[in-house]
């Protein structure tokens, strides 16, 4: 699992912007992200694929929702064992 960094995530997703980015996630339709530095956030590069796969299949927001909450359960269920 390799962790992207804000430049690679818009790259990723097409996003032009830093605030695209946490509009999205605002609105439940991206992932937080994680701490990797005191003032350095980055992403699981399988919850950006993850995501971008559900737009291309044409998920509707609900359903993205619905993954971006499963995609941060999944989060809690590898780092609690």
């Amino acid at each position: 699992m390799s962790i992207l960094r804000m430049p690679a995530v818009k790259a990723e997703t097409g996003h032009r912007s830093h605030a695209s980015i946490y509009n999205a996630i605002k609105a439940g339709l991206f992932t937080t992200g994680v701490a990797i530095g005191q003032r350095s956030k980055g992403w699981p590069d399988h919850e950006v694929k993850a995501i971008n796969a559900a737009r291309i299949a044409g998920k509707s927001e609900a359903e993205i929702r619905e993954l971006v909450n499963r995609l941060h359960a999944k989060r809690l269920e590898l780092f609690t064992v």
